[in-house]
């Protein structure tokens, strides 16, 4: 069977709102030429997540972010404030921070504290904290022909939300908060910046990056990897795009479990018991997610559910019953919750994917969060990032690193291990001469097609088509 003629223009968010069927060319995937264009087409121009703010707190703590071909420095300033400089010394190239490749179980990334100034390792020109040119061996060398301008750091942009460090390269780009949009004002409400690491681990792994985020848009896959899942609850579930980013909710087709919270984590189980079923979802999911997701706190109220509620208990009493048990259990260890609007629960959805490269599960006290990056010039490999995050009572949040660790369930849980079990197939798969092109689904993929939608627009090709008959 032969692949489907293509229409000529890319589809239109209105298109994806109208859930029409497209398909869109492997290249982003698999091509070196892409990878390469991507260099300098795609991550010079993003705002991209560099850490949380937590790992800078002091003045003089700095770290490297690397992406690409792109070394980028981070500093806490000693007024507090954050700058980001090309990890590059202006005189011969060298890097001022040695940054070795991502070898995996070795370097993540470089950081340090208490930094006044940056010495370039070759010829010991120095820098301040805000990228100037403070020394310069035998400068009269150069007979008054050096400036400042030609001499300190190239500064990049850097900018916070969410208690997260952004950065980014372009000099004329938008500003974050227009960057994040109305993804942003939603997740506003979660106060993630409240939150702190509970773990974080990361991985090089044989896919493209765009094959591993998109292991993690959807819940559509449940049914087919997760099998174990669909004892405890359903997985039907609807995406939706806004602009540059997108959401993922969980779709319900049975009005007796329709509320606010119902679209995310935070929902009933399946079963005649609601008691009993939410527990069930609740804990099953917890404990094959390498503990996150949810929390502990979470996880204990909906056990005591079947011994707190009557027999009769509705989904939504036993939903509104078990989220106030919880809320007072954090209370009393001195976690407090935000009051989040049921309006702005239920739009808030599941999942967010903040595009390119992130995806974010997120609840009231806690988010299930990846990243992924290029790894070198090679379109079949990436770094691939998950990390967990938690609201913790004041000074007990535990302390973590970055952590190799090898795609197992051992090290990231049986369900994160299943997702793994996908990626490296989906990547050789796609260089099948029998393979005609991906038919995402248009209600519960529509995150997958957004991400390449707005790719395509810095990349100028591979845009999504509209299937025949789609126009």
């Amino acid at each position: 069977m032969k692949k489907p003629e293509l229409t000529a223009t890319g589809i239109t968010a209105e298109d994806m709102d109208a859930e029409k069927l497209v398909t869109y060319p492997t290249e982003a995937f698999l091509s070196r030429d892409y990878a390469l264009a991507e260099k300098k087409l795609l991550w010079p121009k993003i705002w991209q997540m560099v850490e949380r703010e937590s790992d800078l707190p002091d003045p003089g703590d700095w770290m490297t972010y690397n992406v690409a071909d792109e070394s980028i420095i981070v500093l806490r300033k000693d007024d507090g404030t954050l700058k980001a400089f090309h990890n590059v010394c202006p005189h011969r190239g060298r890097q001022l921070v040695s940054t070795p490749d991502m070898l995996p179980g070795k370097v993540h990334d470089v950081r340090g504290n208490n930094r006044k100034k940056f010495v370039c390792g070759f010829h010991g020109w120095t820098f301040d904290q805000d990228g100037n040119n403070v020394y310069i061996l035998d400068q009269q060398d150069w007979h008054g022909g050096l400036t400042p301008e030609m001499t300190c750091l190239s500064e990049v942009n850097v900018d916070t939300w969410g208690g997260y460090i952004y950065i980014n390269m372009d000099p004329d780009c938008v500003s974050l908060k227009e960057w994040m949009g109305r993804a942003g004002e939603i997740l506003d409400h979660f106060q993630l910046d409240k939150m702190r690491y509970k773990w974080r681990q990361w991985a090089i792994y044989p896919c493209n990056w765009k094959t591993a985020i998109e292991a993690f848009l959807e819940p559509y896959h449940v049914a087919g990897t997760h099998t174990q899942l669909l004892a405890y609850g359903n997985y039907y579930a609807l995406s939706k795009q806004y602009g540059l980013h997108s959401v993922s909710s969980y779709d319900t087709r049975d009005a007796k479990f329709q509320m606010s919270e119902s679209a995310g984590t935070t929902r009933a189980g399946k079963g005649e018991d609601p008691r009993v079923s939410t527990y069930e979802l609740i804990r099953e999911n917890y404990e094959t997610i390498n503990y996150s997701a949810s929390t502990e706190t979470l996880v204990n109220a909906a056990s005591r559910l079947k011994d707190e509620l009557p027999e009769t208990a509705t989904a939504q009493e036993c939903i509104a019953h078990w989220l106030a048990s919880a809320k007072k259990d954090d209370a009393a260890r001195g976690v407090i919750w935000p009051e989040i609007p049921p309006e702005i629960m239920a739009e808030a959805g599941l999942a967010w994917g903040l595009w390119p490269n992130q995806n974010i599960l997120h609840g009231v006290t806690f988010a299930l969060c990846y990243r992924v990056r290029p790894y070198g010039d090679d379109p079949n490999k990436c770094v691939f990032e998950s990390y967990a995050l938690e609201r913790f009572p004041e000074g007990e949040e535990p302390e973590t690193e970055w952590v190799y660790a090898d795609p197992t369930a051992a090290n990231w849980g049986s369900i994160l291990e299943q997702d793994f079990s996908n990626m490296e197939f989906v990547q050789k798969g796609m260089k099948s001469s029998g393979f005609r092109g991906p038919l995402p689904n248009p209600h519960q993929e529509q995150k997958v097609i957004n991400l390449h939608r707005n790719l395509a627009a810095f990349m100028g090709r591979g845009a999504p088509q509209l299937l025949p008959d789609q126009d």
